[in-house]
């Protein structure tokens, strides 16, 4: 009698990466702008640069988590996959740009050449990670892609981001038969695009917790304030949980607690996606909050409890900011400790300790979940 075929194991991550994403080369100047003032000796890379990519992929391969990953790559994606999520006209605005030797998109974001070589891989990575997971061959994958994708919007770049990796990813298991999908978003900046283009459907659960920022101009329109619920069909799938400055690891485990883990328990999602970002750090240049090593890998764990609870342990990570140079990496592989669920740390924190008083998130959570109650469906139940 044959064997029964045996289930993918759940203490690997198979980690998608291709080399190519190194040739998105994002300049100098001052911090994001690309600028030179003329009067500073010293111009530092944009914070989007390929060395916090390569230290997230060195330490995978080379730390002490690295016997639970098993490396892939894939190839760029099609154009005609990248319609089913943007719009056929701004996918032109970006092949013409490209063929020009490129453009500035919006502040901060500069398509130049090699950028979208990077962004074709990226897409097809992301991609190539939900397939792998939807056809069965492992239960937690992880896109390690840049440019990242998380404010790309159907139409529109945006902070550093051409096109969405995790929406494209989102739209295919739609599209191969998964009927609710979560994406939690704990990137420091709102996830606008990925939010914008679920905006209208009950099919996807979009939350975000991020910096109370607002909108930061014509590329960025949404607030990410709590009043954007979803539109239509999608009233109330969207959840946005804007923090205040300075919220840390007990401030996020707060809100993943009372308002993240009710609301994904009563969606029930056949599949989970995890945008990362290690910009929440405490010691990030792009960011305001404080979490540590501690703090992503207790988030990693419950994102790890609730796939096991609700997709059958199925999990996509979508790698968005982060970008200390070397604390970055430590908190992916905090993130990676926790969502493998092992029972003790495999690498201590450098930094060790940042004080934290939760008093203030606590009562911002507790009057963001005041106003969802009534809004949020999956809320009314807890």
């Amino acid at each position: 009698m044959a064997a029964a075929p045996s289930s993918p194991p759940t203490n690997r991550v198979d980690a998608f990466w291709h080399d190519g994403m190194l040739s998105h080369d994002t300049g100098r100047g001052v911090f994001y702008s690309g600028s030179d003032p003329g009067f500073l000796d010293v111009l530092e890379k944009h914070p989007e640069n390929p060395d916090r990519v390569r230290n997230m992929v060195s330490i995978l391969k080379r730390g002490p988590i690295s016997p639970f990953i098993s490396w892939h790559t894939a190839m760029p994606a099609l154009t005609s996959q990248l319609l089913s999520f943007h719009s056929p006209e701004y996918i032109n605005e970006l092949v013409e740009a490209d063929k020009n030797g490129g453009k500035v998109l919006c502040y901060g974001t500069f398509l130049n050449p090699g950028s979208w070589d990077a962004a074709l891989l990226a897409a097809g990575n992301t991609l190539s990670a939900m397939k792998y997971v939807l056809d069965g061959k492992g239960k937690i994958a992880y896109a390690l892609v840049r440019p990242p994708g998380h404010h790309a919007q159907p139409s529109q770049a945006d902070g550093y981001c051409f096109l969405n990796n995790a929406g494209l990813a989102v739209q295919l298991a739609l599209d191969s038969g998964c009927k609710r999908v979560v994406v939690v978003d704990i990137d420091a900046h709102h996830g606008n695009g990925t939010a914008e283009g679920f905006y209208q459907s009950s099919d996807v659960l979009t939350i975000s917790l991020h910096m109370n920022h607002g909108s930061w101009g014509p590329s960025h329109p949404q607030s990410g304030s709590v009043d954007e619920l979803g539109e239509d069909e999608g009233y109330g799938y969207n959840m946005n949980i804007p923090l205040p400055n300075g919220t840390g690891d007990r401030g996020y485990e707060y809100a993943m607690t009372e308002l993240v883990v009710p609301a994904v328990e009563s969606f029930k999602p056949e599949m989970v996606v995890l945008v990362v970002g290690q910009d929440s750090s405490a010691f990030d240049p792009n960011g305001r909050q404080c979490l540590t090593m501690d703090g992503y890998r207790a988030i990693g764990r419950t994102i790890r409890s609730l796939a096991d609870r609700h997709s059958g342990g199925r999990i996509l990570i979508v790698q968005e900011g982060g970008y200390h140079v070397t604390y970055s990496a430590y908190c992916l592989h905090a993130t990676v400790e926790g969502i493998l669920d092992l029972p003790d740390p495999l690498l201590a924190d450098p930094i060790a300790y940042y004080p934290e008083d939760e008093a203030f998130p606590v009562k911002v959570v507790d009057s963001i979940k005041r106003y969802l109650v009534d809004k949020v469906p999956f809320l009314k139940e807890h």
